[in-house]
């Protein structure tokens, strides 16, 4: 009998390592099994300030764009309030090239302008110039859901003078941006400088906006946003853009343009500031496609900029 007992104890023993291997390929089958979690997978790109504004994450994605801007009834010139008015369109498809987690060739700006004022200025429809360059997410924390990157973009004076483009030696565009999410709540921020080739040509500008919005279902997503426009040096005012008010208007005109256009504007110090603030929502249609809408206002006076209000609609397309 005891030497029965003793054989049991050593096959006992003997059955422990098979034991432990088993369980080990069965935790490694688990984990071979348990579903990959995207931790960027609710993340929503800003819908305001497309040309400037853009997440901190490398994304392969396809962005088209519409914009319906109006105009102020009346602008400030040094001569007084020269009226205005009517609207501009903008047609435009963004794109980015995302090479590895931290690295993307990014397009932000193209596309097609549509101007038509009521008054003084000439209706006139033309190319937007075109900004590309690279996007670096120097920190990469998708454990909690923190990012941020560095991007350099180069703005090539390739479009149509007629929508006030392709002037000068081109923009370089460096900015930073920063992605934080807190449970269901996005935070986004970018900020960034126009820095013109040739500074007589384009202002220099200093541009920030910020971003926040909520989950409030998986497919509806209301969103707030903010932008600032601040002219650390204004342009020499000189003649260009000769089909509107004979190459007079950057000489003329007490402010620079916001986003999409750089006059070179040499009275722009008399308004150096043009803010403007977005309500909107984004809808995930599927996992890989967002739509967006935001309605835009200034928060400055209306008649120091060339927005009265402004609707965008946009696409998000992820691959």
């Amino acid at each position: 009998m005891k030497r029965i007992t003793q054989l049991a104890s050593l096959a006992a023993v003997a059955a422990l390592p098979l034991g432990a291997q088993a369980g080990d390929v069965d935790a490694s089958k688990a984990i071979v099994d348990a579903p990959i979690v995207d931790p960027w997978a609710d993340t929503i790109r800003p819908i305001s300030n497309p040309t400037h504004f853009d997440l901190a994450i490398p994304q392969t994605q396809l962005h088209p764009i519409f914009i319906h801007n109006r105009m102020p009834d009346v602008v400030d010139t040094i001569i007084g309030q020269v009226p205005v008015g009517g609207d501009y369109q903008v047609y435009a498809v963004q794109l980015e090239l995302a090479l590895n987690e931290r690295l993307s060739i990014n397009a932000t700006k193209d596309g097609y302008i549509d101007f038509n004022p009521d008054n003084t200025l000439s209706d006139a429809d033309g190319w937007a110039n075109v900004a590309a360059g690279l996007k670096y997410a120097w920190l990469y924390q998708p454990e909690n859901q923190f990012a941020s990157n560095f991007q350099l973009l180069y703005e090539i004076p390739m479009g149509n003078t007629d929508v006030w483009q392709g002037n000068g030696d081109g923009v370089f565009i460096p900015s930073i941006a920063t992605l934080k999410h807190f449970g269901d709540l996005q935070f986004a921020h970018q900020f960034g400088f126009k820095l013109p080739v040739d500074s007589g040509d384009e202002s220099t500008i200093f541009y920030t906006s910020a971003h926040v919005s909520y989950k409030l279902t998986d497919w509806f997503r209301p969103l707030a946003e903010i932008s600032w426009f601040n002219v650390i040096d204004e342009g020499d005012g000189g003649k260009r853009f000769n089909d509107q008010i004979g190459g007079a208007l950057p000489s003329v005109v007490a402010f620079e343009a916001g986003d999409l256009v750089n006059w070179g504007a040499s009275n722009a110090d008399l308004n150096r500031n043009f803010v403007s603030g977005a309500l909107g929502f984004r809808i995930r249609a599927t996992e890989s496609i967002d739509l967006g809408f935001a309605w835009e206002m200034p928060l400055t006076d209306v008649n120091q900029g060339l927005m009265e209000d402004r609707f965008t609609v946009d696409m998000v397309i992820r691959f």
